[in-house]
């Protein structure tokens, strides 16, 4: 049988993910519980991988990064359970979510993964997602895995260079060079 503060670590992690409008990482979801002091690292992580099987929660690994969803089940439970948790903490983590909404958001509005499509090439999915709406999307093909690898590391600090370049490009009346 779980502790009682176990369950509220659950609980905690799915309010959180019900109020978010987007997949979250794991370095936001834990920064946020443990700097609030609402539980350690080590409770966090043991709690996402209990909601992960109980299928409450689904993960997804973006180059390195894994992005956190709830599930309908997980909603589920928590509308029979959020009253668990305190006003006071739903109340903080609803301010915190809306003071760092953009921030958040930032972090996940660009993806960067590569997949081996054949020996020595490369699939490179470059995305840049705003309000849901997809702004772009590229596949490039690579030679190796090191340049798959460089390019998504490249890709958030480049992608609003990369697609006003290919907007200014795309929609200029001159001719190429």
């Amino acid at each position: 049988m779980q502790s009682e503060s176990m369950m509220l670590y659950k609980l905690i992690l799915l309010y959180i993910l019900d109020r978010v409008t987007f997949p979250i990482t794991n370095t936001d979801l834990t920064t946020l519980v443990v700097d609030k002091g609402y539980a350690t690292f080590l409770d966090i992580n043991e709690a996402l991988e209990d909601l992960i099987d109980d299928k409450y929660i689904e993960v997804e690994e973006i180059h390195n990064a894994f992005l956190y969803h709830i599930t309908d089940s997980g909603r589920e439970t928590l509308s029979f359970f959020y009253t668990k948790i305190s006003v006071k903490i739903r109340d903080e983590i609803d301010t915190y979510l809306s003071e760092k909404d953009y921030l958040l958001r930032e972090m996940v509005a660009q993806t960067a993964d590569y997949y081996e499509a054949k020996k020595n090439e490369f699939v490179v999915d470059l995305r840049v997602v705003e309000h849901e709406s997809e702004i772009i999307h590229i596949n490039l093909m690579v030679t190796t895995e090191k340049e798959a690898d460089t390019i998504c590391n490249h890709w958030k600090d480049r992608s609003s260079d990369i697609y006003s370049y290919l907007l200014t490009k795309l929609i200029s009346d001159r001719d190429p060079q």
